[in-house]
């Protein structure tokens, strides 16, 4: 049967899901309706899907009336009011990462969860890239043992990275800081690697690049009509991209949203330098980084265990020319100069093995396809259990909310002992 599917949220991140209805997943349902609180954003996804039902946020009922199934991806902030209503209203959910904000929303959504018979999918793609279900395969084995303690360090680059300080995701009251919106794919990760349960986090972090930071000078509010247009790296220029032109700076006489904001104007209230430390129930350890303003973008990981140790080195992107950090379509890992990745297996007594990875067709090496066929086809016997529910959702969220806890008061913050609530909460 198909599904009938409705759209809440159409900036940037609604365009995977709907393509993959308007292309090969189109046999499994259709587009009945979309909610965002911009009509010229509603109107040009509605130029290729069709004259569907558009409605604002205070009609959002009318839109649930519609569907079987709702795709949230709004403001990280919103997530939890859309997915509660959509749940309540008996409809499947699909939420983009991260599931919520805070400590409130993961409880309002865990009780809308419990009493209501749909379905919620957290759309975790990074446990679909092939590298990191490689990296499942080598821990679930017990090729390294029991794992003690794990090293996590995450660069983002001056593209990348610098997005998320020009756009709505620089007000910690909207995204929850990098800590909640981006680190809640990593640490999912980690729990999911793990097979384990975070129970207490520590953290320290810093705002100091991005914002005012550092003493720059006069620069522009926005990038359109800024003096440094074309030349200034740090200056993305929207006009330049049709989708971010049609979403973005088209529509912002209507709400007044502003997609290219100055990284290092005013206004920042999140942080771009994060150190975080987290113990789980099976004593594994983990120490975690994350910058905001590397020179390049890309990853490492290192498990260490009873019987060996298990590498994982990944560059998405080696460095990057400063006239291509102007144009929107750089920030795509498309652009991916020098990009490499490398998965070595050590054991105690034995010569390191490095371990082939094997690459499909789409972003994400292929993982992106993998987890839009679980969403709209449903997932089948999956051994390594990449489909993630409500609570995957609510681990990942409570360690960034914890780490952003921790680095305000300067303790540690514990966490029950399925990971799904704040001890103290």
């Amino acid at each position: 049967m198909s599904t009938r599917y409705a759209f809440v949220g159409l900036g940037h991140r609604v365009r995977m899901y709907i393509d993959a209805l308007l292309g090969d997943w189109r046999d499994t349902g259709t587009i009945v309706g979309l909610c965002d609180t911009n009509q010229t954003r509603m109107d040009y996804y509605a130029e290729r899907i069709g004259d569907v039902p558009r409605f604002h946020p205070d009609e959002f009922g009318k839109l649930l009336e519609l569907a079987d199934a709702v795709v949230v991806t709004t403001v990280d902030a919103t997530h939890a009011r859309y997915v509660v209503a959509a749940l309540d209203a008996g409809l499947d959910v699909i939420v983009e990462k991260p599931l919520t904000v805070d400590a409130e929303g993961c409880e309002a959504i865990a009780a809308a969860a419990e009493r209501n018979p749909g379905k919620l999918v957290v759309t975790f793609n990074y446990r679909y890239s092939p590298r990191n279900s490689a990296v499942k395969r080598l821990i679930s084995a017990g090729e390294i043992g029991e794992v003690t303690s794990v090293h996590f360090d995450w660069a983002l680059d001056t593209i990348h990275g610098a997005d998320y300080f020009r756009r709505w995701h620089r007000e910690r009251a909207n995204s929850g800081g990098l800590l909640v919106h981006k680190s809640t794919h990593h640490f999912d990760l980690v729990n999911w690697w793990l097979a384990a349960a975070p129970e207490l986090v520590f953290a320290q972090t810093d705002l100091r690049f991005y914002g005012q930071a550092l003493p720059r000078g006069s620069r522009p509010a926005r990038g359109q009509g800024a003096l440094g247009l074309g030349t200034d790296p740090f200056i993305l220029d929207i006009s330049a991209d049709e989708h971010l032109k049609r979403l973005y700076l088209d529509a912002e006489h209507e709400d007044g949203y502003i997609r290219d904001q100055d990284v290092f104007g005013p206004g920042v209230t999140i942080d771009d330098n994060m150190s975080v430390l987290v113990r789980y129930a099976n004593r594994a350890v983990l120490t975690y980084s994350l910058t905001a303003h590397a020179p390049y973008e890309g990853y490492r990981v290192v498990f260490n265990g009873t019987a060996g140790r298990v590498e994982l080195e990944v560059c998405e992107r080696s460095w990057t020319p400063p006239h291509a950090a102007i144009d929107p379509s750089a920030a795509t890992k498309q652009h991916a100069a020098g990009a490499w990745e490398r998965l070595t297996l050590h054991q105690h007594w034995k010569e390191p093995e490095e371990i082939a990875i094997e690459q499909g067709a789409g972003g994400h090496g292929g993982g992106d396809r993998l987890l839009l066929d679980d969403v709209f086809r449903g997932p089948g016997d999956d051994p390594l259990g990449r489909p993630a529910g409500y609570r995957d959702g609510i681990r990942s969220v409570l360690v960034g909310v914890a780490a952003t806890r921790s680095a305000t008061t300067g303790h540690a913050v514990r966490l029950t002992d399925d990971g799904t609530r704040l001890a103290d909460a």
